[in-house]
């Protein structure tokens, strides 16, 4: 008979006493070699963080110490320049000064600003005044009717002075009533020269300046500062709106006619127009406002 009995097993088949094999398909160790570079990898992450939210912090206090305006200059060194604060050197005063007022005599100066919905202003830049208010048209090239106000002395011109005023850088134009208005048109016909002929008297609110009045009897005045033909109906306010004072002009036996209630202000031609404009410094402006006082053409 075959013998049955059992060989013993080999030892690479005898299993731990445990009855756990070993795995031979990996070298050993490295499981641990594992183990140990996670727990590295893990360090050296911690380390940046911790780095990373040191520096921040340090970073954060100064802007948080800036931002807290409670926290005393210099309480952790020099702070930052602060030009919030305005030199007191540098500091505006307020002007101590009030804005010079109209030179419209009486009361009824703001009455006419008011109705006119224009302040007068005082401190326009102006021509030099001549010292006669009225010697400036005895120079005019026209008739010698038309030198009635050249007496030099104020107030002396005559009532009944009759007059033409002709432009000088059109001097074919004239001021010409035209409906309710006063333009600058040429004088070709017989009602256009009547149209152009004023009689020259004292200034209603101003004995030393002019006023204008027509064949009709009403006056020149300006109102919502262009020039009009009205009737007087009274007031002060039309007294002075009819109200020019004379003063000197760049061009040679020429004035120009300044507003007795809106100093800085002068009659000028504007799209032959008149008006009242604020004077300016301009070889336009001062050809614009000269007028040379002539004699009547009517």
């Amino acid at each position: 008979m075959p013998d049955s009995t059992s060989q013993p097993p080999s030892p690479e088949h005898t299993p731990w006493e445990n009855g756990w094999n070993p795995d031979t398909t990996r070298a050993p160790g490295t499981r641990r070699l594992w183990l140990a570079g996670a727990l590295a990898l893990t360090t050296i992450v911690v380390c940046v963080t911790a780095i990373v939210v040191t520096d921040k912090h340090r970073d954060d206090a100064p802007r948080t110490k800036r931002a807290d305006s409670t926290s005393p200059d210099g309480a952790d060194g020099p702070g930052l320049l602060s030009f919030a604060s305005p030199s007191k050197q540098g500091a505006p005063t307020p002007d101590k000064h009030t804005p010079a007022s109209a030179t419209a005599s009486g009361p009824t100066a703001s009455t006419a600003a008011s109705e006119h919905g224009a302040t007068p202003s005082a401190k326009t830049p102006a021509p030099p005044k001549s010292t006669s208010t009225h010697g400036s048209s005895s120079g005019s090239s026209g008739s010698g009717t038309g030198s009635g106000s050249g007496s030099g002395s104020s107030g002396s011109s005559s009532s009944t002075t009759r007059t033409s005023v002709r432009s000088v850088n059109y001097p074919d134009r004239y001021w010409q009533v035209s409906g309710d208005f006063v333009k600058l048109n040429p004088a070709t016909s017989a009602g256009a020269r009547g149209a152009s002929t004023f009689t020259l008297v004292k200034g209603l609110a101003n004995s030393s300046c002019y006023s204008f009045t027509t064949s009709s009897g009403a006056y020149l005045r300006h109102r919502d500062f262009v020039l009009r033909d009205e009737r007087d109906d009274g007031s002060a306010l039309f007294k002075q709106d009819a109200t020019f004072c004379p003063r000197s002009s760049s061009y040679s036996g020429a004035v120009m006619l300044e507003s007795v209630n809106y100093p800085g202000r002068y009659l000028r031609h504007q799209n032959f127009q008149l008006k009242l404009d604020v004077y300016q410094n301009s070889t336009q402006y001062r050809s614009d406002s000269a007028f040379r006082l002539v004699g009547a053409l009517g």
